[in-house]
């Protein structure tokens, strides 16, 4: 049960260069006894530490690096409800019901994360805001007016602009856009930070570093074991660990995506208005946000494969591809990168994540399959888990959980 080991990032993420309150942590010198034994330190980690300490669990988190240093620093944090497939296309391959019911579980999700964020006082560099999903190769002007329709009757607030609309509001010169409102942008590293070290003033501990190699699980408790021969008995286990999933972890249905991101530098005055979050119905989509001191952080170049030394060495090329379409998009911006970084990424054939129980496997749980928006389901994460550690239940449990072989 030793997890993969991933090449997570390369490059300088723009968030490894801003200021964070560091969660404390410390080496683990002794066996230990503890209610649920988490594996992963970062965004999903963090989110479900918190939940579960809050519920009255004693927690104890595990991370071969430093925590908060793996996948989440390379996330460019659009933290959007609208998920990767259209609604149109996503009831087509689960069924309209499902269909609607992911889509509504992800706005809840965001909503979820906005309120017990303003609630638990995390300052994260949180704002709210509308976004702008742009005609493309995917879907041009007639497709998104099928998702707004298919947005609409899931009971979404949709609005489609036109081009004469979008190019007097925004000056995009594109043949439609959808806007959807209230989605949010944050720093990943403190949102993560933060949700630790709520979970920390509760009780829990945090290890590092720390690798677990294996696992044994039975109806009553888990043990597992650190590479260093220690041993983690547990209530349950939660893999938290991104894309690095052990192999007895279902991955059908599941896939590595490498991407390519940059930052600008600050240029306030050529920000497009009202500052939306952008992406486009394209494959593969090129999405971009601003940040508080006026950068703009762009992203895309998607490609399907996980060979760490071949996405590393596309760095540059990626990210003057980046710059280019940013520049197309917007041409008085100043399209130049402070910062750009690399990394890698889940995916999934329905756009949606694989979350529960691992089969086979009592009182042990994972989260695969992020796609683009990963720190979203990394809340339905936390909701799904709880649930189940609880057992309170969910009720959108079935739709996330991994199919049984």
């Amino acid at each position: 049960m030793a997890t993969q080991h991933r090449d997570l990032r390369t490059g300088q993420p723009i968030w490894l260069k801003r200021p964070a309150n560091n969660v404390q942590y410390s080496a683990l010198s002794n066996d230990i006894s503890v209610d649920v034994a988490i594996v992963g330190a970062g965004i999903s980690g963090a989110l479900i530490a918190e939940s579960l300490t809050e519920a009255g669990f004693s927690v104890a988190v595990f991370d071969r690096r430093k925590p908060v240093t793996g996948s989440t620093p390379a996330s460019t944090a659009l933290l959007q409800f609208e998920i990767d497939t259209p609604l149109h296309h996503l009831a087509r391959k689960i069924g309209l019901v499902n269909a609607e019911r992911a889509w509504r579980r992800s706005k809840l999700a965001v909503d979820v994360l906005r309120e017990r964020t303003r609630e638990l006082g995390i300052s994260c560099e949180m704002q709210n805001r509308n976004s702008l999903y742009l005609a493309g190769d995917v879907l041009d002007e007639n497709g998104l007016r099928k998702e707004m329709d298919a947005r609409r009757h899931a009971g979404f607030e949709t609005r489609l602009l036109t081009r004469d609309e979008l190019k007097a509001r925004f000056d995009i010169d594109r043949a439609a856009a959808l806007m959807c409102f209230d989605n949010i942008e944050a720093n990943p590293r403190k949102l993560a930070h933060g949700y630790l070290r709520q979970a920390v003033a509760r009780g829990a501990s945090v290890y590092a570093p720390v690798e677990i190699v294996s696992v044994e699980s039975n109806p009553r408790h888990v043990l597992a074991m650190t590479k260093e021969g220690l041993k983690v008995r547990c209530k349950h286990l939660v893999y938290a660990t991104g894309y690095e999933m052990p192999d007895q972890v279902p991955k059908a249905g599941h896939q590595i995506i490498s991407t390519w991101a940059l930052a600008t530098p600050p240029q306030k005055e050529n920000l497009w208005p009202e500052r939306c979050l952008i992406w486009e119905a394209s494959d593969p989509y090129l999405y971009m946000r601003t940040t508080r001191d006026g950068r703009i952080i762009v992203g895309g170049e998607d490609e399907e494969f996980e060979d760490e030394a071949k996405r590393d060495a596309k760095l540059p090329a990626k990210t003057k591809a980046i710059l280019r379409k940013l520049k197309k998009l917007f041409p008085n911006v100043k399209a130049e990168a402070d910062f750009a970084w690399t990394g890698s990424f889940g995916a999934s054939d329905t756009g949606l994540p694989s979350i529960g129980q691992i089969p086979g496997m009592d009182r042990c749980y994972a989260i695969l399959g992020y796609g683009g928006n990963g720190i979203t389901f990394s809340m339905v994460a936390a909701q799904l888990v709880r649930g189940l550690i609880t057992k309170t239940g969910d009720t959108d449990a079935d739709l996330f959980a991994f199919e049984k072989s």
